[in-house]
């Protein structure tokens, strides 16, 4: 029978080795951003974007990929950053979460991609704590690179249940 303290080495360890891999890393502000890539569908330049009524303020609206419609959420607007005019930069990142009804596409606005990056277990580092008001659930870890922090999220949190569920609803 393992003791206490094996089982707590086994979760940490496994919690590390479930965190690291390849993350594809963005700019958002000045911050830089990752996502692990085997939720990345694709990357694709700034298009059309059709406005959705009442969606929440963070929502853009849909967009027309490939015949099928998905709704695009901008990032900056989610976390409460300023909202910026795009640029030859900005671009959608098509990822793909944990919805209601199974798997969606969903793009995310964001301001720059910047690269994929190998980011071994050891790397990565649990999120502080910022108090009991502030909800970090959507963050996966801190990666120590260089001399910089890439924040890694874990995108099927970044989007509440009652989000995917009014995305699911305004792309139908």
């Amino acid at each position: 029978m393992q003791n206490d303290t094996t089982r707590s080495l086994d979760k940490a360890l496994s919690t590390i080795t479930n965190r690291e891999g390849k993350y594809l890393t963005f700019m958002l502000a000045s911050e830089d951003y990752g996502i692990g890539i085997l939720k990345i569908k694709e990357i694709i330049g700034m298009m059309p974007i059709t406005s959705v009524p009442q969606t929440p303020s963070f929502v853009k609206g849909v967009v027309n990929l490939r015949g099928k419609v998905i709704p695009v959420v901008d990032l900056r607007l989610k976390f409460g950053m300023p909202a910026i005019d795009y640029t030859e930069r900005t671009c959608i990142i098509v990822v793909e979460i944990s919805g209601q009804t199974g798997a969606i596409k969903i793009g995310i606005v964001v301001d720059a991609v910047s690269e994929v990056l190998n980011i071994k277990g050891e790397d990565i580092e649990n999120t502080p704590a910022f108090g009991t008001r502030v909800n970090i659930d959507y963050i996966l870890g801190m990666a120590k690179m260089g001399g910089s922090v890439k924040i890694l999220l874990d995108i099927d949190k970044v989007l509440s249940t009652q989000d995917i569920a009014s995305l699911e609803k305004g792309a139908s």
